[in-house]
């Protein structure tokens, strides 16, 4: 089975030791905090600049947040890491028998419970801001 690109929580990881770190936050740091490649984590970085979420320095690096904490939720981190294609979170595979009563019908009988599957995931993720997952570390 496939999972959700892991995109998401190095991302919310590399948010939240940005959020509660004092000292700067450069690429080698969160690397060894996520303990993962530094190119993993400027990869990340990237999108989530490019979201509006960080402020990155070039050079010897370091990186802020843009937005208060309490103003970053999940909904926003998952977005910025385009972590599903073409914004559905469920695909159907291709080229189903249309010869088959199953084969001819299953996307459009399962669409609306995908649909509204991904919209519930979406709506508590939009529940939670950075803060409050942090405040969950002490």
């Amino acid at each position: 089975m496939k999972q959700i690109s892991t995109r998401f929580s190095i991302a919310v990881h590399t948010l939240s030791l940005i959020a509660v770190s004092s000292n700067e936050c450069t690429g080698d740091f969160i690397a060894g905090s996520v303990n993962t490649n530094p190119v993993v984590i400027r990869r990340i970085m990237g999108m989530l600049k490019k979201a509006g979420l960080v402020s990155v320095r070039p050079g010897v690096g370091g990186a802020s947040l843009l937005k208060a904490p309490e103003e970053i939720t999940l909904l926003d981190i998952y977005q910025a890491v385009n972590v599903i294609e073409e914004k559905q979170l469920f695909r159907f595979h291709e080229d189903p028998n249309e010869r088959c009563p199953v084969g001819r019908n299953i996307e459009l009988a399962l669409l609306s419970e995908l649909s509204e599957a991904q919209a519930a995931m979406e709506h508590r993720l939009a529940q939670t801001t950075l803060s409050q997952l942090t405040a969950k570390f002490k």
